[in-house]
């Protein structure tokens, strides 16, 4: 399928400021929501939603706590799942999609400002050591090569490009990269060089080697078809 003309979508480029609604995934995310909670009212989003799978951890307690401004969703869970599940409650034309452990970058609307159809920001980790640094640049190439990206970089799409696809495939694994997959079909990706801060902790848990090959081999086993429902039996989703 050729790639569509972004003037399709009705979309003023660089005239107007887009606004935007920010949702957030959460699962047993206790140790992350004072953290988080200040992170979304100073990223200028026009709407947070938090989306809890069935935390256990005092996550749904907390939610509690929340400004009175947010929105708060239970879903089952599952991240395609959740975030479907708050881009129904969406009411602005940019949905971003971020990690519980992940945080924009300052003037984060400066690249929503520029997109017309969707995209993703590059990453850097909080673990700020050589190895880290190298995974990260060698991340952020793979992305702009490939024109794939993973939900540790923040997708973010226009409404009519999450209603065009479908929305997330609802799967166990590897949702980011089937609808980047989807996306990259009908549309170029705006790769911005703006960074998303993300955790290291399951690099620093299993040990960087030993990570960078397991990610590897899930995307190759996937590449070469095997479903998402048998690689996560094999997957270690730590939190």
């Amino acid at each position: 399928m050729p790639i569509a003309n972004h003037a399709n979508l009705g979309i003023s480029v660089g005239t107007d400021v887009m606004r935007w609604s920010i949702i957030v995934p959460l699962l047993n995310e206790a140790a992350n929501i004072p953290y988080l909670t200040e992170h979304l009212i100073e990223s200028g989003a026009d709407q947070v939603i938090l989306v809890d799978g069935g935390s256990t951890d005092g996550t749904r307690e907390l939610l509690q706590t929340v400004p009175n401004h947010f929105s708060v969703l239970h879903s089952d869970a599952g991240r395609a799942r959740q975030m479907n599940a708050g881009a129904t409650k969406a009411i602005y034309p940019m949905l971003v999609f971020l990690h519980a452990d992940s945080r924009l970058p300052m003037n984060a609307e400066e690249s929503l400002n520029r997109c017309t159809s969707w995209g993703r920001f590059d990453i850097e980790f909080d673990d700020m050591s050589i190895s880290m640094r190298i995974i990260a640049f060698f991340i952020n190439l793979r992305s702009r090569l490939t024109g794939i990206a993973t939900g540790d970089q923040a997708l973010f799409m226009t409404r009519e490009v999450f209603d065009q696809v479908g929305g997330f495939p609802v799967q166990p694994l590897m949702e980011d990269i089937e609808i980047s997959k989807r996306m990259k079909r009908l549309f170029k990706p705006l790769c911005s060089r703006q960074r998303v801060r993300t955790s290291a902790r399951r690099w620093q848990q299993h040990g960087v080697i030993r990570t960078v090959l397991k990610m590897w081999w899930y995307r190759f086993a996937y590449w070469c078809g095997v479903s998402s429902h048998r690689l996560k039996r094999h997957y270690d989703d730590t939190r």
